[in-house]
């Protein structure tokens, strides 16, 4: 596990968010064991493979506007990372992926049975936890669990008849990823005692926050020269997987000179390689990549626009970091 955050904080707060991190950690693989031990080692396969805990950390930062040793902030932290998780074991059964976090996946060294149940039984450690936190923890996971399954649905049948599909797309963001982003921050301040306005502000902050991290690393998959989102550059362009920018090209925001050549190839089977670099050159060259940028850029400003009403403490400046480091991302 990396325990390292990928923007600065203030020494004393930064010392904190390490030591409960760790036991975060320590928790998680506990939650993870099982009494039957493939089920345990199919469990704990993407705990060891590591990862950034980002929704465990913005918990811990978002308990500082209350008390950050009230008794639910790490057990809140293990929730969000165990239904995380178990949403990644179900996305690559979708997906058929091979590979996630460095490590073959779940499904590709079991079968795609092992996959589903593993993510079912993480799905179930996150509500025993949540047990314990009481009836608004439980109501807030479940209603955050329907968005993430509604998503999953709109993305995999797509927009229907006359609906905008970049309206489409946005909405299926919002619900894959920045409603359990949401989750993070509003868990995290609840559980400490923080004021009903100062939750609320964090909940909507954290899923504008989720959402400029989601169009950042769309556009990092066309414009990166390296594998810095994580995954071979251009691979949602082969997938077939349009993204904020593909879809701002195929609506006829800004022009080039080669516009109806780039539309064509993104309407077309981009598995071909020689196809797939022609799309990507001329796509990473479009204006549409700028206006991508730009609407990263306005929803990271939005959150910070709501965390400035927030009262002036290190997990305030903290949080405006984290807005800076995502659209410092893209340059």
């Amino acid at each position: 596990m990396s325990s390292a955050v990928p923007f600065g904080l203030p020494e004393g707060l930064a010392s904190d968010v390490r030591e409960r991190l760790a036991a975060v950690e320590e928790l998680l693989l506990a939650s993870a064991r099982g009494d039957d031990p493939l089920l345990s080692e199919a469990s704990k396969h993407l705990v060891d493979a590591g990862g950034k805990r980002f929704r465990a950390m913005l918990v811990l930062l978002a308990s500082h506007f209350g008390n950050p040793d009230a008794p639910g902030v790490v057990p809140a932290a293990v929730v969000v990372e165990l239904t995380h998780l178990a949403t990644l074991y179900h996305d690559d059964v979708m997906d058929e992926a091979t590979v996630r976090r460095g490590q073959e996946s779940a499904n590709s060294r079991w079968n795609n049975t092992v996959a589903i149940l593993t993510g079912d039984y993480l799905f179930a450690r996150a509500s025993d936890l949540l047990a314990d936190l009481g009836p608004e923890a439980v109501r807030i996971q479940a209603r955050a669990f329907a968005r993430l399954v509604r998503g999953q649905i709109q993305e995999t049948v797509g927009p229907a008849e006359g609906v905008d599909p970049l309206k489409h797309y946005l909405s299926v963001m919002s619900d894959k990823t920045g409603s359990l982003i949401a989750v993070s921050g509003q868990f995290g301040a609840l559980l400490a005692g923080a004021s009903p306005e100062v939750v609320e502000t964090i909940t909507s902050a954290c899923e504008k926050i989720g959402i400029a991290f989601q169009l950042c690393d769309d556009i990092l998959d066309i414009a990166s020269e390296t594998e810095e989102s994580g995954k071979t550059p251009g691979t949602d362009l082969r997938e077939g997987i349009r993204t904020l920018p593909m879809h701002l090209v195929l609506e006829g925001v800004g022009s080039g000179p080669d516009d109806e050549r780039l539309r064509e190839l993104l309407v077309t089977d981009l598995t071909d390689d020689v196809l797939h670099a022609e799309a990507l050159a001329l796509l990473r060259a479009h204006p549409a990549m700028d206006r991508a940028r730009a609407d990263m850029r306005s929803w990271a400003e939005d959150a910070r626009a709501d965390l400035l009403t927030l009262p002036d403490i290190p997990a305030r400046a903290a949080f405006i970091g984290l807005c800076d480091y995502v659209v410092s991302r893209t340059g």
